[in-house]
């Protein structure tokens, strides 16, 4: 069994846990499927999110909507950074009120995230996904209680070395928008940890749980 906590590729496939994320388009939603729903900030307005966030508040409430986000912070797109951290706290506060947890883009700013993220004492999961920086900051991370998820970025040998660094049971793995199959991802993973692949399954399933719930597992 695999699970891809993180995925813009919405279409089912046998033997896959898939958790899509929407950040438009939150209509396209249905029941047979795991969702996240949030604000990427690359795609922040001023006059537009807060109507768009009302959508999103809308769509938690549904089941099947395992968590919030992607949302966070990013110093390398165009969209101004203060408005940015104004839209993360907004869905600090949803994840703490809808009890589910957080799913985190984070750029550049991974100091501001945190500090946001302890201001407004979120109290659900926080996953930073897409991860691909040093072994340090991943520790400073998880020494918060945060888990991380890495994807393609395994690719690289220097991430496989990061990974195989860390504790695994706050770890989960992604395609996001890759072409890559989570078949490979998990092969990859395997590798770096120096462990079977059914071994690594068990352990990110008993990790997705703790995340997303027992939900994650009954379809």
């Amino acid at each position: 069994m695999y699970i891809n906590v993180h995925t813009h590729h919405t279409q089912p496939v046998e033997g896959i846990i898939s958790i899509g994320n929407l950040y438009k388009d939150f209509d396209v939603i249905d029941s047979d499927s795991f969702y996240s729903v949030g604000l990427h900030p690359w795609f922040i307005t001023e006059d537009a999110w807060q109507q768009q966030f009302e959508t999103v508040k809308e769509k938690s409430r549904l089941q099947n909507v395992l968590a919030i986000g992607e949302a966070g912070l990013d110093k390398v797109c165009a969209t101004d950074f203060a408005l940015q951290q104004t839209v993360f706290a907004a869905h600090i506060q949803l994840a703490n009120e809808s009890q589910k947890p957080l799913i985190v883009h984070c750029v550049r700013a991974h100091a501001e995230a945190m500090s946001l993220l302890k201001q407004h004492n979120v109290k659900v999961p926080v996953l930073f996904h897409g991860f691909t920086k040093s072994k340090e900051l991943a520790l400073q991370l998880m020494a918060q209680g945060y888990y991380l998820s890495f994807g393609h970025g395994l690719m690289k040998e220097n991430l496989r070395t990061v990974l195989a660094a860390l504790p695994i049971e706050q770890l989960l793995l992604e395609t996001d928008n890759s072409t890559a199959s989570i078949e490979e991802i998990y092969t990859l993973a395997a590798e770096a940890f120096q462990i079977d692949k059914d071994s690594l399954s068990l352990q990110l399933l008993k990790n997705a749980t703790r995340v997303f719930g027992a939900a994650i597992t009954e379809r």
